[in-house]
């Protein structure tokens, strides 16, 4: 196939789209994150890379901690808004709606509309010329209780998540193609597991009816 070559980009895509929130008090803020991810396990650490201008930059790299809030479809606009919108002139929370939620491990609060919460704090700053990588250690996590199944599993298919590419906002919707390690999974696990999602599949329909 053939491909047409480009000048050096980020086009990494897609990435999640994450609503971070930082800062405490009159000056608590959101900002709207998509170079976002995990770096570690145990301890499990994530990053967020952050524009040196941006308002939120200097918030987290004064207090050395922020929250990730993963984001729903119902919350794009609210995603895109804290994303074109700086907190030195509008106050987010107040124009979005979106509720601040106390934390249990940070300062900064969690939004309460977000379907996880992420409570982090930062090991290290690394510098770069455009963005800086505040890299943090989770030390809470937060799930909706309505994301559980009867198994206490975490069904995050169920959460309607968002993510972005190339400039624009996409729900992640579709069904799996495959879960880890269905590559080399026997015959014996891969029916049960349809068995599984057959059944969890008619009790989503049941409760739609």
């Amino acid at each position: 196939m053939p491909k047409r070559k480009l000048k050096p980009a980020a086009m990494l895509n897609p990435v999640p789209a994450v609503m971070v929130s930082c800062g405490q008090g009159a000056e608590k803020n959101i900002i709207t994150v998509a170079w976002t991810g995990i770096v570690n396990s145990n301890p499990p650490m994530a990053y967020i890379s952050v524009r040196k201008s941006r308002f939120s930059h200097e918030l987290i790299r004064k207090s050395g901690e922020f929250v990730i809030n993963l984001t729903t479809e119902t919350l794009s606009r609210a995603v895109d808004f804290c994303g074109v919108k700086s907190g030195r002139d509008v106050d987010k929370w107040k124009e979005t709606g979106l509720t601040a939620k106390r934390a249990e491990k940070v300062r900064c609060p969690l939004i309460e509309e977000s379907p996880v919460n992420l409570e982090c704090r930062v090991s290290e700053i690394r510098e770069y010329p455009s963005h800086d990588m505040f890299i943090a250690e989770i030390l809470q996590v937060h799930v909706d209780e309505s994301l559980f199944d009867e198994k206490g599993r975490i069904a995050l298919d169920e959460a309607g998540l968002l993510c972005y590419s190339h400039g624009e906002y996409f729900g992640v919707k579709k069904k799996p193609v495959g879960r880890f390690g269905f590559s080399v999974m026997k015959a014996k696990t891969r029916k049960r597991i349809n068995r599984e999602n057959w059944e969890k599949q008619r009790k989503t329909r049941k409760r739609r009816d």
